[in-house]
């Protein structure tokens, strides 16, 4: 019987390994997978590269791995937003390595890894200084940069609700950057506000196909409707 429902945090988080690549759910505090990223600190790894939209806020989750000495390297579109303190401070002291990558660009990074496609031209950035050193081509007169695949050793995400297959839902605006994530990593991990009975979730309405997730644990928050 497949079953990968999990009853804690650290057994969600179990066995992830130092200079892992993690990618974090989420636009903002939307959809980000906050009870994840809090056990990620207590588990420990370190020497991480963390892929999201943007760089934390205050001294909590992201921010707080970071200021933690935890995180290496950000690969994100945002790193500066209201309250980046944290990622400021590093970055100014040599402390964090920063690559910014073009929103668009980032989620078709991930989805293409998701996809098995190892690379692709766009046009986003070509002629800035985020080109330097990729491969560059004209297609229909108009200059492409080549972007690479972006896989990740684990994806934190949030969904909405989930069953024991591991399929997802997520909630409006909640979808964000969670299901390309979810398709680009090794290991999977979804925290979930419902657990639904199979059959429950309609096909329709299945955002992340199980076959992506490993990892499901509930975790008890938000709004009380069902």
């Amino acid at each position: 019987m497949i079953n990968k429902i999990v009853q804690s945090i650290a057994e969600a988080l179990s066995g992830i390994k130092d200079g892992s690549t993690v990618l974090m759910g989420g636009f903002g505090a939307v959809g980000q997978p906050d009870e994840l990223i809090e056990g990620l600190i207590e588990q420990g790894a370190k020497d991480l590269t963390v892929v999201a939209n943007n760089a934390g806020a205050g001294r909590v989750g992201l921010a707080k791995l970071m200021e933690m000495g935890r995180v290496r390297k950000i690969i994100c579109s945002f790193p500066r937003s209201a309250g980046s303190t944290v990622f400021e401070e590093l970055y100014r002291a040599g402390k964090l390595e920063l690559e910014i990558v073009p929103q668009g660009t980032l989620a078709e990074r991930m989805r293409a890894a998701g996809a098995g496609i190892p690379a692709f031209f766009t046009p986003t950035a070509a002629g800035t200084k985020l080109a330097q050193g990729k491969e560059a081509r004209d297609f229909n007169g108009r200059p492409h940069i080549l972007e690479l695949a972006l896989p990740g050793d684990v994806a934190l995400v949030e969904a909405w609700e989930a069953d024991r297959w591991g399929n997802l839902t997520y909630r409006e605006g909640g979808r964000n950057f969670n299901p390309v994530m979810a398709m680009a990593a090794t290991l999977t991990v979804a925290q979930t506000h419902h657990i639904r009975e199979l059959g429950d979730i309609a096909p329709d309405n299945v955002h992340t196909p199980g076959i992506y997730v490993q990892r499901v644990v509930q975790v008890a928050r938000g709004a009380p409707w069902n």
